[in-house]
């Protein structure tokens, strides 16, 4: 592994592991995106991929909220459809769409389009980019690495893209239930050496973002999103056991004590989970990370204060990380991002935790 300079501020890692912390550490899941006006500019004379795909590009795209923002974590300027495309599929970003599959995977017998990768050559151009971002921090504030989980990657590669209902992924649980779990494996293993790679090129932290878990009903969940989560979870720990993981199943509010019996060391709540609530159920084995709803930050100051308080209240100050529920929208305003963070930080260190 790379050397790299010294932490100055290990807040984050110091609170995902369970330990007190003099307040709560704070970052945004897509922090680093649209809403920043410095990265419309480079996106004004790059593709999104391009971006993705170019170490200094998605290094500096990184840099940018930590160097406009007051919050506690870096995390890699990425996307997890880079898994399916090593795997051998063909993915565009699409104005107004997002990201679509031009050919999906329609049958199971199109799973013989996909290849088991060379993760170095494949997904090269990220560890790089970890390692370079990591270099250029110089120690300010750790590094996130991330990826998709299994099931939100297997919807996309089945869906061909965003949808409300993924109608065409969730057929193929019930109807090729096989074909289901062998392509869940098939992604889980490659996740699996992403992940431990990423940790390798840099990343301090990692989060596996399960986006469309609340898709599933419990037992579904059960077989389909748990079994693989755990997998992740307990072979990259093997591999990596000083490094902090992060799972977010959005939606399933009904697998927060499942969860909590894996090897994630923090499970991270969407903005309809009851934080008092999930502590009932987590206790003391997983700390907790989010939730402010991210439309609480069209707000207006005094109530976006307000709100933030009433997030941190509801925590606790101890075992917790402060984040949006989900991510940063396009048409957030910097300054209430700013705002949040320092509310944050203000409120949580007038009650440290114990």
């Amino acid at each position: 592994m790379a050397s790299f300079p010294p932490l100055k501020n290990d807040l984050l890692l110091r609170a995902a592991r369970g330990k007190a912390t003099e307040r709560t550490p704070v970052w945004m899941m897509r922090q680093a995106g649209r809403y920043l006006p410095e990265y419309r500019a480079v996106r004004e004379e790059h593709d999104f991929f391009d971006v993705v795909e170019t170490p200094e590009l998605a290094a500096e795209v990184t840099l940018q909220p930590v160097e406009r923002l007051p919050i506690d974590a870096a995390i890699l300027f990425c996307d997890i459809m880079v898994v399916p495309e090593a795997m051998g599929l063909t993915v565009k970003m699409v104005s107004g769409k997002g990201p679509t599959f031009p050919q999906p995977l329609t049958t199971p017998d199109e799973m013989e389009r996909l290849v088991s990768p060379d993760i170095d050559a494949a997904l090269g151009h990220v560890f790089e980019a970890l390692t370079l971002t990591r270099r250029q921090l110089n120690g300010r504030v750790p590094l996130i690495g991330f990826s998709g989980a299994p099931w939100t990657l297997m919807a996309y590669m089945v869906e061909g893209g965003g949808s409300k209902s993924y109608r065409t992924a969730r057929q193929w649980l019930y109807r090729h239930p096989q074909a289901s779990a062998a392509l869940l494996q098939r992604t889980t293993d490659v996740i699996v050496d992403y992940l431990i790679a990423q940790v390798e090129a840099g990343a301090q932290m990692l989060q596996v973002f399960d986006s469309w878990a609340g898709l599933h009903d419990a037992a579904s969940f059960r077989t389909f999103c748990l079994p693989y989560l755990r997998e992740i979870a307990t072979r990259v720990k093997t591999a990596h056991p000083e490094v902090p993981l992060v799972v977010f199943a959005k939606g399933a509010h009904y697998a927060l004590d499942a969860l909590a019996e894996t090897d994630y060391d923090v499970i991270s709540l969407d903005w309809t989970m009851d934080p008092e609530a999930a502590r009932t159920t987590v206790g003391d084995r997983a700390v907790l990370q989010g939730n402010l709803d991210p439309c609480a930050l069209y707000a207006s100051p005094e109530a976006l204060q307000r709100e933030v308080q009433q997030m941190l209240t509801a925590f606790g100050a101890h075992g917790h990380i402060a984040n949006l529920g989900h991510g940063m929208l396009p048409d957030h305003d910097p300054e209430h991002a700013r705002l949040f963070a320092e509310t944050v930080r203000r409120h949580s260190a007038a009650q440290p935790a114990t």
